[in-house]
């Protein structure tokens, strides 16, 4: 395994799992978390948490602008910004995750060059990725140097040790291949 990639339908707990893995890397990765924002119960958005903090909304019904995705305006220009500044490729760490490759980031040219870049690092990317989709993310999934690993709510707890065993075990022996 070089890279772990984590599909499945919406809702199934990607990004519950990758969070799981997070809390328990010693190592501190680099990388973000996508969180819908909600109001009154109804999901209004998406935003943007990375590792070390920093909040950006991603994409919200009400946000104006010529790049969308479904009834979401999507903040393009803000997305490159908070790359830009969390450089993940000059990153100390070794494990990157990026939560997730999706329509809405996929829209960014910086988005899709920072993965590559990254898919081809030394690094181990941990990322979710959208369970459909062509271009870009169909790329991605089909590389020989990814694991792709499809998450149901059975399966999501177990998933979460064996990732862990295997992401540390990597970590540990310095493997980079």
């Amino acid at each position: 395994m070089s890279h772990v990639l984590l599909t499945g339908l919406p809702g199934v707990g990607k990004t519950t799992l990758i969070r799981e893995l997070v809390k328990r890397l010693a190592y501190h990765p680099a990388g973000f978390f996508t969180e819908e924002i909600r109001e009154e119960g109804v999901r209004k958005g998406f935003r943007l948490v990375s590792l070390d903090g920093r909040q950006l909304t991603l994409a919200h019904s009400i946000h104006k602008g010529h790049h969308r995705v479904g009834r979401y305006g999507v903040d393009v220009d803000g997305f490159e910004r908070l790359l830009s500044e969390l450089n993940l490729r000059r990153s100390p760490s070794r494990v990157i995750i990026i939560d997730e490759i999706g329509k809405m980031e996929c829209l960014s040219r910086r988005f899709t060059n920072e993965v590559l870049a990254l898919l081809n690092s030394s690094k181990t990317v941990i990322a979710t990725i959208a369970f459909k989709g062509d271009g870009f993310i169909r790329q991605v999934k089909h590389r020989s140097d990814c694991r792709l690993i499809t998450v149901t709510r059975e399966t999501r707890n177990s998933l979460a040790d064996s990732l862990f065993t295997e992401v540390l075990k990597r970590i540990r022996t310095g493997d980079s291949r």
